[in-house]
């Protein structure tokens, strides 16, 4: 299982990785083993302020769909729109081409309060 250092990770397994003013999120590689093969993503909220923990999107599987949450409030400025055709992005590559979406924070503080990727590491062994 992949868990890079560079990332701050949530408890419900989304991944943020700060780039200058913009931040990109996705699901962690733990995350996408556990759903299997993605089949969909879908992601209504490019445009709105979304508080932290609030759902932004759902990812579908073929076993299941689940509820993708903010790790951080702010605003939803992009979609990955590679996903649109190619969910499975998600599976072979969940840090780099599956990233889901970028957000510029409110408050980028709030990352002090996510999960180090040994803390990440910790909590799925």
């Amino acid at each position: 299982m992949n868990i890079p250092q560079n990332l701050k990770y949530t408890k419900d397994h989304e991944w943020v990785r700060v780039e200058g003013d913009e931040v990109y999120i996705g699901i962690t590689d733990f995350a996408q083993g556990e759903l299997g093969d993605i089949v969909f993503v879908e992601v209504e909220t490019v445009g709105e302020t979304i508080e932290k923990e609030a759902v932004f999107g759902t990812i579908e599987a073929v076993k299941t769909v689940s509820d993708m949450f903010m790790p951080l409030s702010g605003e939803i400025t992009e979609f990955n729109t590679l996903l649109e055709d190619s969910p499975e992005l998600i599976n072979s590559d969940p840090y780099g081409k599956g990233w889901i979406i970028k957000i510029r924070p409110n408050n980028i503080s709030e990352l002090n309060n996510l999960m180090s990727d040994s803390e990440y590491s910790d909590m799925v062994k």
